[in-house]
């Protein structure tokens, strides 16, 4: 369900092309000196303001699908590091190689190795703030991402780690561990897309004297004064409504 200042973005441009129905049918009354304000200027906005908001709509779908993918990829990544350090225990691998494979699993897991540290602000006695938990966990995908290539490259390194399952095989984790990337990439990446197309549609829509809302508004005071404040003519404009909607 869209949101509502999505809501806003498209009642904005719905309510621009009522206003342009009803400068059109004023027929030859209605020609302004101002540029912007004549009938071809007002349909190519409307016609930008269309398209932008598309763009939008397309990039947050592209976002919304690599963000989705991106879940069910690193969904399985924790259940794949416990069988992984399962594996590693059935080896001959050194208890300092295991602990630093548990190390990397347990960051992975989410887990502390220590007890989460406490501070407290302000004094001390009666007069102390509440403590407040650091926490230790480092659970961004990024983090994640990293933590998997620490965990396979510590076990690149033990010889006797040469798992029959192919999926816990070094060239199976890390063809793993480029998807994980590659899908992180891919979230990013479509972010910054539909970052830029929102402020395209904000600039289209809200920009000071040449967006959608600042043009209406001169729409209005044009038409209010071949017709008159009380005239039925501007009373038709004036109820539609334009919402700076760009926070």
């Amino acid at each position: 369900m869209a949101s509502t200042t999505e809501t806003g973005h498209a009642k904005n441009v719905a309510n621009f092309e009522e206003l342009i129905g009803f400068c059109t049918a004023y027929g030859a009354n209605y020609n302004p000196s101002k540029a912007s304000l004549k009938l071809g200027a007002l349909n190519t906005l409307k016609a930008t303001a269309n398209a932008n908001l598309q763009a939008v709509k397309t990039a947050k779908t592209n976002f919304d699908n690599a963000t989705n993918a991106r879940e069910i990829a690193f969904k399985q990544l924790r259940p794949l590091a416990t069988r992984v350090i399962n594996a590693l225990a059935a080896t001959e691998a050194t208890e300092q190689t295991l602990a630093d494979a548990k190390t990397a699993n347990n960051k992975i897991q989410g887990k502390r190795a220590t007890k989460a540290k406490e501070t407290t602000t302000g004094t001390t006695g009666s007069n102390a703030s509440p403590a407040k938990t650091i926490s230790t966990s480092q659970q961004s995908f990024d983090n994640l991402v990293d933590h998997f290539a620490q965990l396979i490259t510590t076990l690149s390194a033990e010889p006797s780690y040469i798992p029959n399952e192919s999926e816990l095989s070094i060239a199976g984790l890390n063809t793993y561990l480029a998807d994980l990337r590659a899908k992180n990439t891919a979230v990013v990446n479509t972010f910054a897309t539909f970052s830029n197309a929102r402020i395209t549609r904000n600039v289209t829509l809200y920009n000071p004297n040449t967006g959608l809302l600042d043009i209406a508004k001169d729409v209005k005071l044009y038409i209010k004064s071949i017709y008159g404040t009380s005239s039925q003519q501007y009373k038709q404009v004036s109820a539609l409504k334009f919402t700076n909607s760009s926070i």
